[in-house]
C-alpha cells in the first residue's frame, strides 16, 4: 500500500506541474466537454461533473449501446473498482464493500427486493437508460442507511417528440433480448413507453451435472413515463414500472442417498410507481414533492421425487415513501438543499415463520445540505441527515466535501462521511431450510440458538463450529469513510484522475457457518465482526489517440482486514498449517489476505473506435481481477493458504456495429472471447457468449421544445 500511495502522490505532483503549464486552449478539449455533463446523484440537484467534490463516474448511453450490453450488471462489470458478486443474484461490490452497502436507484428512487442483502442487477434492462451515475464513498448523509459504499442511479431516457423503434438481440444459449420504445408529444404533454423481453435456455458449466448453472428464465419489463408542463414553472411527472420474471428451476438434491431432480418454478414480480410535482416559485427557490410505491414479490415451488415432497417459498416486501425536497439559492455563492420524508415498510415471508406474518417498520427522516463557494476556486459542501428508525435506532449521518480548482483543467477533492445500517428483517427473523438444495439452513440471530438446540436434541447436529460461541444480538453497523483525489487534463488529449479511499466499519455483519448437520449440510447465521476496514487507490486515464479513437484504462488497489484479526496476528495468536507437512506455525501479517471475496488488484483497458462519416464503430474491452479468498480450509479463521483462493482471471469483450441507413443499425460482438470458465467461483461467466443485435427506427420526429420547458 505504501508503494501505491507514493506512486499516486508522484503522479499527482507531476500532473500539477503539467497542468500549471497547460495552455488555455485545453479548456475546449473533448474532456472538458465531459466535465460539463450534468449530474444529480452526488448532491441531489443538478451540478456539472467538473463542480462535484465527490468521486463520480458517468456511463453514457452511447457507451452502453456500443458495448452491446443488455443488462445492468454487464456494463457495471467493466467499470473501475466495481465487481459483480455472483451470490444470490448479481450484486455489486464497491470499494471493497459488499452489495448490501450500495444503494441502487432508478430515476432517484430506491429498488427493493434483496435476497441475502443482494439486489440482483440482472433484473434491470439497459435498453432505455440515458446514463448511469455512480457515486463512490459514504452517501448516507443524503440517501440513508443503504448507501455506506455509494449510490448507483439509473437515469432512464425521456425522449421528446414522436418516436417508435425496436431492437432484437440473439446470442448463445438461445438468449433473446427484445426492446420496443415508443413516445409522443402533444403541446405540453409527452409520454414514453418501453417494453423489454429477455429470455434464455440457461447453461451448465458442469457437463456431467443434471442441474444447470443458470436455469432457463423469461424476464419482461414494462415502463411508462408521463410528463406535463402546464407552465414554465411547473413540472408534473408520473413514472411506472413493472417487471415480471419466471425461472424454471431444476435442482439436483439428495433424497435417501439417491440423487433426484427437483423440478419447480420461481416467479418474481417488481412494481414501482412514482408521481412527482416540481414547482419553481422563483429563480432562487424550487420545491419538489415525490411519492413512491414499490412492491416486490417472489414465490417458488419445487416438487421433489415425483411430487412426494413439495417445497414452497413466499416473500413479499412493500415500500411506501413520501418526500419533499427544497432547493434554495440564497445568493450566487450559497445554495441550500433541505427536505424530509416518511417511509413505511412491510415484509411477509414464510422464511420468517410458516404463517408469513406481516412485519412492519417506519422511518421518518430529514436532511439538509449547504453548498458554499468560499472563493472563486474553492467550494465546500456540508450535509447532515437524521433517520428515526422505529424498529432499531435513530442516527445522525454527517458528510462534508471540499473542492479546490486549479484553473479549468484540474481540481483536488476531499470528502468525509458517516453511514449507518441497521440489521434487517432477514438478519433477525429468518428461519429457512432449503430442502430442495441440500437441506442447508439459514437462521436469523433471534432464531438460530433455539433452532440449533432443537436439532441437537434430536441428534441432527454433527459438529458445532467456534463461530457458534460468537452468536449473540446483532448490533447496527456504522461506517466512516473518506475520499481524497484529483482530476486533471494533462493535455487536449489526455485526461486522468486518481482517488484514495478508506472505509472503517464497526460491527460489520457477515454470514458464517455455525454448525454442520449429520447429513453434511450447513447451518448459517449472522455475526458482527467488531471492526473492519477497506482502503485503496483507484486511478483512471483516457487518451484520445486520434479522431474517433479513445484508449482508456482503470486500476484499483485494495486492502481489507478485520482489525481484531490483525491484532491477534501481531500478538502471535493466529497459526497456519503447511499444506504438505501439516506443521503449524505463526501466521505473518503479509500472509493474511483480508476479508474474503475481495481482490487486491482489479484493472480494465478499453479501446473505442468510431468513424462518424461511415457510421461504424468497434470496441475491445479487457478486464482483469486478481485472486480472491473463498474458504478457510485449515480452520484458523482467516484466508491465507494458496488453496483458499479462487484464481485471478482476464476476460476480453469485443463489439462492432454499423448504421446501414437512417433507420437500421446492426451490432455484433462476443463477451469473454478467450472462453475463461470457473464453474465454482464464477457461475455467472459462461464462457464465450456471442450475439447479434438489430435495431430499426420506424418513426423519429422531434418537436421543437418550448422555451419555458424544464427537462
Amino acid at each position: 500500500m505504501k508503494k501505491a500511495v507514493v506512486f499516486g502522490i508522484g503522479i499527482m505532483a507531476w500532473a500539477g506541474f503539467k497542468t500549471a503549464n497547460a495552455q488555455e486552449k485545453n479548456a475546449d478539449s473533448v474532456f472538458n466537454k465531459d466535465l460539463d455533463e450534468v449530474v444529480v446523484t452526488a448532491t441531489r440537484s443538478e451540478r456539472k461533473l467538473g463542480n462535484v467534490a465527490v468521486p463520480v463516474t458517468i456511463i453514457k448511453q452511447k457507451t452502453i449501446q456500443q458495448s452491446g450490453s443488455v443488462r445492468l450488471h454487464d456494463i457495471l462489470a467493466e467499470q473501475s473498482g466495481l465487481f459483480i458478486a455472483n451470490s444470490f443474484g448479481r450484486g455489486i461490490q464497491m470499494q471493497g464493500l459488499s452489495p448490501d452497502y450500495t444503494l441502487i436507484l432508478i430515476d432517484g428512487e430506491p429498488l427493493i427486493g434483496r435476497t441475502a442483502g443482494v439486489l440482483d442487477l440482472s433484473r434491470l434492462s439497459v435498453g432505455n437508460i440515458k446514463k448511469v451515475e455512480i457515486v463512490k464513498g459514504p452517501s448516507s448523509g443524503l440517501y440513508g442507511s443503504e448507501a455506506l459504499a455509494g449510490v448507483i442511479n439509473i437515469i432512464t431516457d425521456k425522449n421528446k417528440g414522436d418516436h417508435l423503434s425496436s431492437s432484437l438481440r440473439y446470442g448463445r444459449f438461445n438468449t433473446l433480448d427484445g426492446n420496443v420504445k415508443a413516445g409522443f408529444q402533444s403541446g405540453k404533454f409527452s409520454a414514453n413507453a418501453f417494453v423489454n423481453s429477455y429470455s434464455s435456455d440457461g447453461y451448465t458449466l458442469l457437463p456431467n451435472s443434471s442441474q444447470k448453472t443458470l436455469n432457463p428464465f423469461v424476464n419482461i419489463t414494462n415502463q411508462l413515463q408521463l410528463s406535463y408542463n402546464p407552465s414554465a414553472k411547473t413540472f408534473i411527472q408520473v413514472n411506472g414500472r413493472y417487471n415480471y420474471e419466471t425461472v424454471k428451476n431444476d435442482i439436483a438434491v439428495q433424497n435417501n442417498g439417491t440423487t433426484v431432480l427437483s423440478r419447480g418454478k420461481e416467479i418474481n414480480k417488481d412494481f414501482n410507481l412514482n408521481p412527482s410535482f416540481t414547482q419553481h416559485f422563483s429563480s432562487r427557490f424550487k420545491s419538489s414533492l415525490r411519492l413512491y410505491t414499490s412492491v416486490f414479490e417472489s414465490t417458488q415451488k419445487l416438487d421433489v421425487n415425483d411430487k412426494s415432497n413439495t417445497y414452497n417459498d413466499f416473500f413479499k416486501q412493500e415500500f411506501y415513501r413520501i418526500e419533499n425536497q427544497n432547493d434554495i439559492t440564497l445568493n450566487d455563492k450559497l445554495v441550500i438543499t433541505a427536505g424530509g420524508g416518511f417511509v413505511q415498510e412491510y415484509v411477509r415471508s414464510i422464511r420468517y415463520d410458516s404463517n408469513a406474518t406481516k412485519r412492519s417498520n417506519s422511518i421518518g427522516y430529514f436532511f439538509v445540505q449547504n453548498e458554499w463557494q468560499v472563493l472563486k476556486d474553492i467550494t465546500v459542501i456540508a450535509g447532515l441527515r437524521f433517520d428515526d428508525n422505529k424498529a432499531y435506532a435513530s442516527v445522525w449521518s454527517p458528510k462534508i466535501a471540499l473542492q479546490k480548482k486549479f484553473g479549468e483543467t484540474a481540481s483536488v477533492n476531499f470528502s468525509f462521511g458517516r453511514g449507518f445500517k441497521a440489521p434487517d428483517f432477514r438478519q433477525l427473523y429468518l428461519n429457512f431450510t432449503n430442502t430442495a438444495a441440500g437441506s442447508y439452513s439459514v437462521f436469523g440471530v433471534l432464531e438460530a440458538r433455539k433452532e440449533i438446540e432443537a436439532l441437537q436434541s434430536a441428534g441432527q447436529i454433527d459438529v458445532l463450529l467456534p463461530s457458534y460461541d460468537k452468536l449473540g444480538n446483532l448490533k447496527p453497523e456504522t461506517s466512516s469513510g473518506f475520499n481524497f483525489g484529483a482530476r486533471w487534463n494533462l493535455s487536449e488529449k489526455i485526461n486522468t484522475n486518481i482517488n484514495f479511499f478508506r472505509n472503517d466499519i464497526d460491527n460489520l455483519i457477515v454470514t458464517d457457518i455455525l454448525a454442520y448437520k449429520t447429513s453434511g449440510s450447513q447451518i448459517y447465521s449472522y455475526l458482527n465482526i467488531s471492526r473492519a476496514f477497506t482502503q485503496g487507490i483507484e486511478t483512471n486515464a483516457a487518451w484520445q489517440l486520434f479522431k474517433g479513437t479513445e484508449l482508456s484504462g482503470g486500476y484499483q488497489f485494495l486492502i481489507t482486514a478485520d482489525k481484531d484479526v490483525l491484532k491477534q496476528i501481531k500478538e502471535g495468536k493466529v497459526f497456519k498449517r503447511d499444506m504438505q507437512s501439516g506443521i503449524a506455525s505463526k501466521l505473518e501479517r503479509s500472509e493474511y489476505a483480508g476479508l474474503p471475496g475481495r481482490s487486491k488488484h482489479m484493472a480494465n483497458l478499453k479501446l473505442f473506435y468510431e468513424h462518424e462519416k461511415k457510421n461504424y464503430f468497434a470496441t475491445v474491452r479487457a478486464l482483469y481481477r486478481s485472486r480472491w479468498g473463498i474458504a478457510d480450509i485449515d480452520g484458523n479463521g482467516v484466508v491465507n493458504r494458496d488453496d483458499e483462493f479462487a484464481k485471478g482471471f482476464v476476460h476480453v469483450n469485443i463489439s462492432a456495429g454499423k448504421t446501414i441507413s437512417e433507420k437500421f443499425k446492426i451490432i455484433a460482438g462476443a463477451d469473454n472471447i478467450f472462453n475463461y470458465k470457473d464453474a465454482v467461483n464464477l457461475p455467472g461467466l459462461p464462457g464465450t457468449n456471442w450475439y447479434l443485435s438489430l435495431t430499426y427506427d420506424f418513426l423519429k420526429k422531434n418537436h421543437s421544445l418550448q422555451k419555458n420547458k424544464r427537462t
